[in-house]
């Protein structure tokens, strides 16, 4: 059976697809948090919760969709997809009116669809990407035809704390990160509000929910500590400095650089019990750790603005975890010092 030029373009597509447990990129290593100075999340295998829906449910969208293409843009789009944006390939423009899609219960346009098929099969926001300035789509805010080259949009990167103390976004005074052992769950959580409440499960609660994110780990350590977290802490900016309230039932551990001796050589960790309060973070104390000849805080401007705070299980030299990465669920707050 002889096939048609339309179906060899359309089988190849298919064929080029990023496969689950890939970037889509070439790389198959995770990004890890301070491996390049650019963090991305979690770039190694994917969910079946994250690509939205069934193999067959993607192939039969893919192809209902790849059925409105003309052959031109068909070849277009292969050309590319299989160069991975080596060759500069064509707009693939397409009626913004008709490119709603639905794969499982969410709701995707087709360039985004399209970005997830053949380049980050764990995308699912519209908000992770960015148009670059060579597609014709560039700058337009409701244009009649949208273009849906996989390849004219980046993705965007999550800054990691160096370059986020550097981006002196002045609306926030900190950002918060939560970790799983040493896997970066979620984004970072940019907060303005002088109160943060950080919970897993809180009546009525309102603020950085730990509960909602969605987490690949399967040790049944951290999913028990997960689940004990409970009301969680809440995180306050007063005159005197930065204050953690411990609402859950079980203790927090911190660290951080204005709780010690500023000559002490290794910082400790503090226990704080249920419904306890503690100064975390003094900013007067920070700043007069900031030594203007010490080449370390001149290289990294960040240095004693952070505050590690780890759920339940605790760290450093009482304990048999040496390091805050080795606990199941911890969080890094990061303090703006402009």
């Amino acid at each position: 059976m002889f096939r048609t030029k339309r179906s060899v373009l359309v089988r190849r597509l298919w064929k080029s697809r990023a496969a689950p447990g890939e970037t889509g990129e070439g790389e198959g290593e995770s990004r890890a948090h301070g491996a390049g100075g650019c963090c991305m999340g979690k770039t190694g295998k994917v969910s079946k919760a994250q690509l939205g829906g069934s193999e067959a449910e993607l192939k039969a969208l893919t192809h209902s969709l790849l059925k409105r293409l003309k052959e031109r843009q068909l070849e277009g789009l292969l050309q590319a997809v299989e160069s991975k944006g080596g060759t500069r390939s064509p707009c693939l423009l397409l009626p913004s009116a008709k490119l709603d899609s639905r794969l499982g219960q969410q709701p995707f346009s087709l360039p985004l669809l399209l970005c997830k098929l053949f380049r980050w099969p764990d995308l699912r926001h519209s908000a992770e990407v960015k148009r670059l300035s060579c597609c014709e789509s560039y700058g337009k805010n409701n244009p009649e035809l949208v273009c849906c080259n996989p390849h004219h949009l980046s993705r965007l990167c999550e800054l990691d704390s160096q370059l986020l103390q550097e981006s002196g976004d002045p609306s926030h005074w900190c950002v918060v990160a939560y970790w799983e052992e040493k896997t970066r769950v979620g984004r970072l959580y940019s907060v303005q509000e002088p109160s943060l409440d950080i919970f897993y499960d809180l009546p009525q609660g309102n603020g950085f929910c730990i509960g909602q994110l969605n987490s690949d780990n399967k040790s049944q350590l951290v999913q028990k500590v997960r689940s004990k977290i409970g009301y969680g802490i809440q995180l306050t900016k007063e005159v005197d400095g930065v204050w953690v309230y411990n609402r859950s039932s079980y203790p927090i551990f911190i660290k951080s650089a204005t709780l010690d001796n500023p000559d002490s050589r290794t910082l400790l960790v503090h226990k704080v019990f249920p419904g306890f309060s503690i100064k975390a973070f003094d900013y007067e104390k920070a700043y007069s750790l900031q030594r203007p000849n010490d080449h370390e805080f001149m290289q990294q401007p960040w240095t004693g603005f952070t505050v590690q705070i780890s759920f339940v299980k605790g760290w450093g030299q009482c304990y048999t975890r040496q390091f805050i990465s080795s606990c199941p669920c911890w969080l890094e707050v990061i303090f703006n010092n402009r």
